[in-house]
């Protein structure tokens, strides 16, 4: 799937910490954040040259630039990476920046902030609103498991754990391949160094001090960047808050968990309209759905740029598509033209990424043309930001020795989720290990103020992480209770977004414990 021209962003010298990856080799521990470390001084001079947004579509008030950052923080002189930045210029005079992040981990801020500006408006009365593709992802240097990963080396959705032999042989040969597509930039990937990367951008932006909107995995970001600058943090605010302590396997769980609830949402809206392709009956058609996936994975269908869709890819796409109730209607008609016509196009709309854009072939500039990101790429980078950020190693015989009763406890939170979020656990094994500091180090902040929102109904961040992650930040940590349903409350909750708006704008903080009620439609 990947093109074959690609551009390595880095200086030849850089490509050895390539082959410790695929030898399993973690790389030479990062310097400290704040002093003490190497001379980064030519990183901080830097200034951003902004002009028009290249790609389709892309509004003519949106600017693009981008930032020069260290491939290793720790050798700055082994190479460097251009970083993709956007913003909407302030609409009368700029008190400075606001930056963004939208999630993922691997999501792509700049087609985010382009599709979804309007969201951001607000903020312009008083900051220029910035995003950025981060290491590894969309522009900046986007990393990949190769072109034919899906189809002969076990990608995420297609690892068979009946046969946890197999299953490990299979993700170890992903991980060389994703190793071999991506280049130099995938030892350095992850939480950590994409903190430091948002210290650059805020110095070349003009900024003494980061303010910040993050959501879901941009809350985990955001927390990493309060421990490792805490004298840096102006106003942030945090919507979706990550977990900063639980392992891969019990975030896996409780997505699986969250996911179903939300499905079982779904399908007692769907079966009370005339077009639910899964009947009228709730129990009949919950059935219907596991009997669908089931049929898919057996008898995959083929698309039409020539690729087969299985049923954990609609897994896939339809936890995608259940992150916001306003996406249900259009998921009803998508999963109606899939029953009824064996069409997945619809449906591949909401696709996580692995087969949802064209290729196209890399430049020789410092940063991708947008048409150019692999077709894998936001996959590709969530598997290795998440097994960057996290410690975790389970040798080969702990792994079969819990793969049946991690099935067994994964298909009890979902019977529809619950292979597929098991699949990602299991994407870590045969990567080098993460770092254990956003589980060490990541508390008892001494910050300014930060905003802490959650949902109670979040079927991705569940509300409970909000809570322990404020404890975990300390007294700095203030949080807000979204009453309502759906993937963060920023977009979907006029409440949340005046009082996150009021915060970053005016630093007007609600009183910590507050709450926005839920919207009568709920």
């Amino acid at each position: 799937m990947l093109s074959t021209h690609r551009r390595r962003a880095v200086t030849s010298a850089a490509a050895t910490t390539a082959v410790l990856a695929l030898l399993g080799v973690s790389p030479p521990s990062m310097a400290p954040a704040d002093g003490g470390g190497p001379d980064l001084s030519r990183f901080y001079h830097q200034k951003i040259t902004w002009s028009a947004c290249k790609g389709e579509d892309m509004p003519d008030d949106l600017q693009c630039g981008k930032v020069t950052v260290p491939l290793d923080y720790a050798r700055p002189s082994a190479g460097t990476l251009d970083l993709a930045m956007a913003r909407y210029r302030a609409t009368g005079k700029s008190r400075g920046s606001v930056l963004l992040n939208f999630g993922g981990p691997g999501g792509a801020g700049i087609p985010e902030l382009a599709t979804g500006g309007k969201d951001f408006m607000g903020l312009t009365n008083g900051y220029d609103v910035v995003t950025f593709d981060p290491r590894g992802v969309g522009q900046s240097s986007p990393v990949s498991c190769g072109e034919d990963s899906d189809e002969d080396s076990g990608a995420t959705d297609r690892t068979d754990l009946s046969d946890p032999q197999a299953a490990l042989k299979q993700v170890r040969k992903l991980a060389t391949q994703c190793a071999k597509h991506s280049g130099p930039v995938l030892p350095h990937i992850g939480t950590v160094n994409a903190s430091r990367d948002m210290d650059v951008m805020r110095q070349a932006l003009g900024d003494k001090k980061l303010n910040y909107l993050g959501f879901s995995y941009g809350t985990r970001l955001g927390a990493v960047y309060a421990a490792q600058f805490p004298k840096k943090v102006g106003r942030m605010a945090l919507d979706g808050v990550d977990t900063l302590t639980e392992p891969l396997t019990e975030q896996g769980l409780v997505a699986a968990e969250g996911q179903q609830t939300a499905l079982e949402s779904f399908i007692d809206w769907c079966v009370k309209g005339m077009a639910c392709p899964f009947g009228d009956d709730t129990r009949t058609a919950r059935q219907e759905v596991v009997h669908l996936v089931d049929s898919l994975d057996a008898n995959p269908l083929p698309t039409d740029s020539g690729t087969q869709f299985s049923g954990q890819d609609l897994v896939g796409a339809i936890g995608q598509a259940l992150f916001s109730k306003q996406m249900w209607p259009l998921l009803e008609q998508a999963l109606a033209r899939l029953v009824e016509e064996d069409d997945p196009t619809g449906i591949l709309r909401f696709s996580s990424g692995w087969m949802a854009f064209p290729l196209g072939h890399r430049t020789d500039r410092g940063v991708v043309d947008p048409e150019d990101v692999p077709s894998d790429n936001l996959p590709a980078a969530l598997m290795a930001i998440n097994c960057a950020d996290d410690p975790d190693r389970p040798s080969a015989g702990q792994v079969t020795r819990d793969i049946a009763r991690l099935r067994d406890q994964y298909a009890e939170a979902s019977p529809v989720f619950g292979t597929y979020r098991l699949t990602q656990v299991l994407m870590c094994f045969g990567r080098p290990k993460g770092t254990d500091f956003i589980r060490e180090k990541v508390k008892n902040v001494h910050t300014a103020k930060m905003l802490l929102v959650g949902t109670r109904g979040d079927p991705a961040t569940p509300y409970r992480w909000t809570l322990e992650t404020a404890r975990r930040l300390g007294s700095s940590a203030v949080v807000l209770d979204n009453r309502s349903v759906g993937h963060t409350g920023y977009a979907s909750s006029p409440c949340v977004h005046e009082k996150v708006d009021s915060f970053l704008l005016y630093g007007s903080l609600p009183s910590s414990g507050s709450s926005c009620g839920a919207p009568a439609s709920d």
